[in-house]
């Protein structure tokens, strides 16, 4: 795939300005950009668009939040469980519904921490935790990885850039291309266009 055709790709999909910006700017071929990405929100959610597999992106955007877990109140279980539950549905060890319920326990923490807490981390890190929504959302694996890193606050660079290497670990350019590339693709994107 060459740089226009992820551009293309990219405007298609209605990429954040921000992400199709950097694209823009940056000197190399899309394997080049993703080997030095640095926001791991954009990795996960090309990725979920180009239909890498939903459960690796759940167990990535997983990891990511549990970095977030830190930063989440003392005592308070509803992001981990929201993590676990999102984890044991990649298992086969879950419903969707106990995702959902579990998702909903944790943004209604976010929602909480927001409107409690002095520190926005604390709302970040909360909703981080909301990337199991990504089970049947995968959409939502690049926003868990972007409240993650908001929950670093002064951090949030090094936490995004900690963020992409998993992504890097777990998927790499060449499936992410083959998918953006494939004809089921093209069909699918082409009858949304017509709906």
């Amino acid at each position: 795939m060459k740089k226009a055709q992820l551009l293309e790709r990219l405007d298609q999909l209605s990429a954040c300005e921000g992400a199709v910006a950097w694209v823009r700017r940056y000197d190399g071929s899309p394997s080049q950009m993703w080997a030095k990405c640095n926001r791991a929100d954009w990795m996960l959610w090309l990725a979920a668009k180009a239909d890498v597999d939903r459960k690796t992106i759940v167990t990535i955007a997983c990891l990511c939040a549990r970095r977030a877990l830190k930063y989440v109140k003392q005592g308070d279980k509803r992001p981990l469980v929201a993590i676990k539950t999102a984890e044991a549905w990649v298992a086969g060890k879950a419903m969707i519904k106990q995702v959902r319920a579990a998702s909903y326990a944790s943004y209604t923490a976010a929602t909480s921490y927001a409107a409690d807490a002095a520190d926005a981390a604390d709302a970040a890190a909360a909703y981080a935790a909301y990337a199991s929504y990504a089970a049947y959302a995968a959409d939502a694996a690049a926003a868990a990885t972007s409240y993650a890193a908001d929950a670093a606050g002064p951090s949030k660079t090094k936490e995004l850039k900690i963020m992409s290497k998993i992504v890097r670990k777990h998927i790499k350019w060449s499936d992410v291309a083959k998918g953006l590339e494939a004809a089921k693709w093209n069909q699918r994107k082409d009858c949304e266009a017509n709906q």
